[in-house]
């Protein structure tokens, strides 16, 4: 499947959500029954990258939705310049390639394409930082050479994070 250049919503009527496989159940799950029940309740917000030769085929997707986080969960350098309340963050939920996409840099992609939203979306609803809940150490290995570092543990998860104003300035000159 050769991608097309550019994220767009997705949309139940144009994109073949049943085909999509990345590997990880859980992740194909999402895609293929939760999304669109998600953005229609306003939970989160779905983007594909299709292809090029099929534009209902999806050969890579990204989640984003809004969340918080515990002050105390945050390194106490960083909490301590912030209120006692939960801080609002912005959360990758979901971030997968289809397995005939795989090994030609598309995860790295839309990384990019997922902070680039979110620093778009920050400009008009402020957040503290990205986070991103690893579903295990190969997902946990391929945020940190990012920049995420970890924040704590939920759910037998490590929860990684970049701070906003870190995203910022890989999309500011």
């Amino acid at each position: 499947m050769t991608p097309s250049s550019t994220f767009v919503e997705l949309n139940k009527s144009v994109h073949n959500r049943k085909s999509f496989d990345c590997g990880t159940e859980e992740l194909n799950t999402f895609l293929q029954q939760f999304a669109v029940r998600h953005r229609d309740a306003g939970i989160s917000k779905t983007m594909v990258l299709t292809s090029k030769d099929d534009e209902g085929a999806i050969c890579a997707y990204y989640t984003l939705s809004h969340t918080e986080i515990e002050r105390q969960s945050l390194p106490q350098s960083l909490a301590k310049k912030l209120p006692h309340y939960p801080i609002p963050v912005m959360l990758i939920a979901q971030l997968a390639v289809n397995k005939k996409s795989q090994g030609h840099g598309l995860g790295k992609i839309s990384l990019i394409c997922a902070l680039q939203h979110a620093h778009e979306v920050n400009l008009h609803l402020p957040s503290y930082a990205v986070i991103v809940d690893a579903l295990d150490d190969e997902v946990q290995g391929f945020y940190e050479p990012y920049g995420f570092s970890v924040l704590d543990t939920d759910n037998h998860r490590v929860r990684l994070f970049m701070p906003m104003k870190t995203v910022a300035q890989l999309f500011t000159k």
